[in-house]
């Protein structure tokens, strides 16, 4: 009995280790990986107009939208997006515009594995939130806490 016991502490004192130091870093390490990808693409949208308009008219185009539309569109969210996660500010409002264009690309563009991935990243952040080491978190202890 004793030695369960002692075993249970040691697996709760590394499972909150692993919470109060490991989780805040995997939680700004998935907002950093997003970011860079949707970042680099409306980096190179915005270097090259033409080749944007190009893709939204011939390789997937976006029901609803002229193609000189869904290219302005993508590119303001790609590049104001990622800043936002970048800091963790607004994160659950940024991730929504992300989530909407992955499934756009994956169902009218590229049916690729790597765009589950990055749904699932996504709305892992949608759901939980940008965690401690972000802007929302601190504006949420100053002003919404008791």
């Amino acid at each position: 009995m004793l030695k369960e016991n002692r075993v249970l502490g040691i697996v709760n004192t590394t499972i909150r280790t692993l919470e109060t130091w490991f989780l805040p870093l995997f939680d700004l390490f998935i907002r950093f990986w997003i970011s860079l990808i949707f970042w680099r693409s409306g980096v190179l949208k915005f270097q090259s107009w033409d080749s944007a308009v190009t893709l939204f008219t011939y390789e997937h185009p976006v029901p609803f939208l002229p193609p000189e539309g869904a290219a302005i569109f993508s590119i303001i969210f790609e590049l104001s997006c990622p800043i936002l996660l970048t800091f963790g500010f607004l994160t659950r409002l940024a991730v929504i515009p992300l989530i909407t264009m992955t499934l756009v690309i994956q169902f009218t563009y590229m049916n690729i594995v790597e765009h589950y991935y990055w749904l699932m990243l996504l709305v892992y952040l949608l759901l939980k939130g940008p965690g401690v080491l972000s802007i929302d978190y601190y504006l949420r202890r100053k002003f919404l806490s008791p």
